[in-house]
């Protein structure tokens, strides 16, 4: 045999024992759905030598392991978060949807806390105008988390306001994401806050993006939007700290978010989820800072943040939805930019429409996510066949993620549903029970709903066959995307 034929061999050998190693790999991965584990066999089968590099590069939600210690460190430094922001408020809750919030605490161990207040934002610029103000206001500290921060006129106000709160003082601490604030982290503004005295770190640092994969997938990133001023006041929602007019996606501008002030012992278990952030990646103690008498109760409601994360328990943020939507008796709103959903969450959301709920799910009409509008628009047909009433928001892109349930309960905050949420991104919510901030969320979800036609049966039906394949192709990858 020449010499050519024997190497040939030897190579394909080894691809093959590598495919094999991988495939076994795939199958061994604890916290798998099954369709995904069989998605990836298929992959690394049928394109082998770049199937395996995705594997490497995608397959296994590997946050690394020097971070993990960090932030298990950083936990065991900080009061447990069950105590944090005072007793458990259950017992105030009706008994139907105390369950929701034992899979909240279940999560990330916050109790949910009564004596909470609550303001809807107007709009994102109001949103950020009151941020700046509350800012100016700060004789503490102020600490805020982006997922992306521009250099635009919402993102340099707040950078300004850091920056004159430093200068007097306040103890500021700045984190945004390495991946999707980059730009901003490496600009004069950046440096123009470190020089006022604000203490600035890079969520999840990238570093050498060819040494990356062999410490932790490049794509896990910090999505949390979190604002805590004087331990008083803080901000959820799902705005970054940047215009709706989105200079870096300015095609589907605007973008529509909301965002809400919330005051009480809710604003504690954020400065918590911050603190545990910034220790796990920063050489200072916040701990005293979460050891503080907590203010006098006052009248309010009850609510409770709910963290999500690779580091936390696996499928926290779909079994928090699915609570949700298997609680509904009368009506459930959800708004979402990005719907790619697992089996179980698509099951809840039918069920909702089938036992009677009036149940409503609005979507942007133009994603910026040309692989999300396509996978989204492959479960239409049995959602609607469910019952479920799908619009699609036509004013922008529809970037709010809520959830009112029977105009009581209320969900808010940053996470998506969809499988970078539920897997790969670190998110923060608060779920609330009080019918009159529900009632306002609700007021603002019908304002994206009288913007945002209903689709069709028969639109859905009429679409072209090239196109179901395309769209059911794409959906079919979602457990490898």
């Amino acid at each position: 045999m020449h010499d050519s034929a024997v190497l040939a061999w030897m190579l394909f050998a080894a691809q093959a024992l590598l495919q094999l190693l991988f495939i076994i790999r795939a199958l061994l991965r604890p916290h798998r759905e099954p369709a995904s584990r069989l998605a990836w066999v298929v992959v690394i089968v049928l394109v082998p030598v770049a199937g395996v590099i995705a594997y490497v590069l995608f397959g296994e939600t590997n946050l690394g392991r020097a971070r993990i210690k960090r932030l298990s460190e950083a936990f065991d430094r900080l009061p447990p978060a069950g105590g944090v922001a005072g007793p458990s408020a259950e017992a105030s809750v009706p008994d139907r949807f105390v369950p929701l919030f034992r899979v909240g605490q279940s999560v990330s161990h916050y109790v949910p806390v009564a004596g909470n207040r609550a303001r809807l934002m107007p709009d994102s610029a109001a949103a950020i105008d009151a941020m700046v103000a509350d800012i100016d206001a700060a004789r503490e500290s102020v600490h805020v988390l982006f997922y992306i921060w521009l250099g635009d006129g919402s993102g340099l106000k707040v950078a300004q306001a850091l920056c004159r709160a430093a200068r007097r003082g306040v103890a500021c601490r700045a984190m945004a994401d390495d991946l999707g604030s980059r730009a901003f982290i490496r600009s004069a503004h950046w440096r123009d806050m470190a020089a006022a005295g604000v203490k600035l770190a890079a969520a999840l640092p990238v570093g050498n993006p060819l040494m990356r994969p062999f410490k932790s997938r490049i794509d896990m990133r910090n999505h949390r939007k979190i604002v805590v001023i004087d331990d008083a006041v803080t901000y959820c929602g799902s705005q970054n700290c940047a215009d709706a007019a989105f200079a870096v996606k300015a095609r589907y501008a605007p973008w529509v978010d909301i965002m809400a002030r919330f005051e009480g012992p809710v604003v504690r278990q954020n400065q918590h989820l911050f603190a545990s952030t910034w220790m796990g990646q920063c050489d200072e103690d916040l701990s005293p800072l979460l050891t503080r008498p907590l203010p006098p109760p006052q009248e309010g409601f009850v609510a409770q943040v709910i963290a999500s994360g690779a580091a936390v328990r696996y499928s926290a943020m779909p079994e928090t939805f699915v609570a949700l939507m298997n609680a509904a008796r009368r009506e459930l709103v959800i708004t979402t930019p990005y719907y790619v959903p697992d089996e179980p969450i698509q099951s809840a959301l039918c069920a909702s429409a089938r036992r009677g709920v009036t149940t409503r799910i609005v979507f942007p009409r133009r994603n910026d996510s040309w692989i999300v509008a396509a996978a989204s628009r492959s479960y239409y047909r049995d959602l609607l066949e469910a019952g479920v009433e799908i619009h699609e928001y036509v004013g922008g892109l529809l970037h709010a993620k809520t959830l009112t349930l029977d105009g009581e309960v209320t969900l808010i905050g940053s996470a998506n549903m969809d499988r970078r949420s539920f897997e790969l991104n670190a998110e923060n919510n608060i779920l609330l029970y009080d019918a009159a901030f529900t009632l306002e969320v609700r007021a603002r979800q019908q304002v994206f709903l009288d913007a945002a036609p209903a689709v069709a049966r028969a639109e859905v039906e009429a679409c072209s066959r090239a196109r179901q394949v395309w769209n059911n192709s794409i959906a079919m990858l979602g457990p490898v995307l």
